[in-house]
């Protein structure tokens, strides 16, 4: 009887190590994925202080989210191969980004779509108001300087605001954070922030009717890819 119980236990334990070792083997593969880089990078500012005192929104990344790391210049090539893709540009910190994120993800899961993600906080050109004017006070990525081109029939005018609250053009476009982008055969065709118009802090609470509105502004996003997976203008929401 006591051999048979130690069979048991020694069977017993060999599946519980087993299981673990699958497991282990499984968690050290995760910890490789975009999926793993993006939930440990998005997450890990949950709760701190932005440099204006505010407290960063904590985010739940789900593990299965479909982010893909890109650079400015893969997306470049993606597009001049003709690729059909959506691309999130946006950055960790960005306050605005971490207000909507989580709805881009769940319906790039729903749809069963990747998001190609670029970090812009870093590419970007920077301007400034002097005497005036806009001066380029910081060149730009010239991958980024690329995208300005190819998709700025969906972008947003790059303009500065001088002491005086009056606007001063720029003559360029600018991707901002967040920003995504519907590419369709290479083409541009539709791009959303995915921020309700309602929210004027994005640290503060977030409203059933601001989610709302930054999913309906996703979902057209995701429109264009469904189902054939090419869309047109005329059907685009």
């Amino acid at each position: 009887m006591k051999k048979k119980l130690v069979v048991i236990n020694l069977v017993i334990l060999l599946l519980a190590l087993l299981l673990l070792g699958i497991y282990l083997f499984k968690e050290n593969e995760y910890r490789k994925t975009d999926a793993y880089k993006f939930k440990t990078e998005y997450e890990s500012l949950n709760g701190k202080k932005s440099n204006s005192g505010k407290t960063i929104r904590s985010l739940n990344i789900p593990k299965n989210n479909r982010m893909i790391y890109s650079t400015a210049k893969e997306i470049v090539e993606k597009i001049e191969k003709q690729d059909t893709f959506v691309v999130y540009f946006g950055f960790a910190s960005c306050p605005w980004c971490r207000s909507m994120i989580n709805n881009l993800i769940s319906l790039s899961i729903e749809e069963d779509v990747d998001i190609y993600y670029v970090d812009v906080l870093d590419i970007r050109d920077l301007m400034e108001v002097q005497d005036g004017k806009a001066v380029k006070v910081h060149e730009g990525d010239s991958y980024y300087m690329n995208l300005l081109d190819k998709l700025a029939e969906v972008l947003s005018d790059y303009n500065l605001v001088d002491s005086e609250n009056k606007k001063i053009e720029t003559n360029e476009k600018r991707i901002y954070a967040p920003n995504v982008v519907t590419i369709v055969n290479g083409m541009p065709e539709r791009m959303v922030e995915g921020v309700s118009e309602d929210m004027k802090d994005p640290y503060g609470k977030i409203s059933n009717k601001m989610k709302k509105d930054s999913i309906d502004q996703l979902k057209c996003i995701f429109k264009c890819l469904k189902k054939s997976n090419v869309c047109t203008k005329k059907s685009a929401c």
